[in-house]
Order: C-alpha cells, then sequence, then structure tokens
C-alpha cells in the first residue's frame, strides 16, 4: 500500500487519479472511474468529485491501493 499526503480538507477522485500519475487527463480519470476500476473503501467509486479525505483506502485495479495521509 502506497501512501499518498494530502494539505486539503479533501481531494476529488478525478484529481487525485491525475495526482498520483495514473491518468494524464481528466477525460482519462472520468473513463477509468466509468468503468468501474476504482474503489474508495472498499466500494466502487462512479462519480469522479467523490471526495476523497485522510484515512480513505483507494485502490484501483492493476495500478495498486493508496492510502490517503
Amino acid at each position: 500500500m502506497k501512501e499518498i499526503s494530502i494539505e486539503t480538507e479533501y481531494i476529488k477522485l478525478d484529481q487525485l487519479l491525475k495526482l498520483i500519475g495514473i491518468a494524464q487527463t481528466g477525460g482519462q480519470a472520468k473513463m477509468m472511474i466509468n468503468e468501474g476500476i476504482v474503489k474508495v473503501n472498499k466500494e466502487v467509486a462512479f462519480e469522479r468529485g467523490k471526495k476523497i479525505r485522510k484515512n480513505d483506502i483507494v485502490d484501483i485495479e492493476g495500478y495498486g491501493v493508496y492510502k490517503i495521509i
């Protein structure tokens, strides 16, 4: 599990995918989310604007598991 540090209260899911380098663009992040390969706290997330907060666990199929700190 990799740790990702954020300085704000939350980060939107599509922004997180770009931050960690999995998606190059917002459109690519949207496609990945719509495909259902992104789980937040063990639940598939389909909202690209979902707020990701500290202590959330984001599991991206084929890319790894990330803990937000």
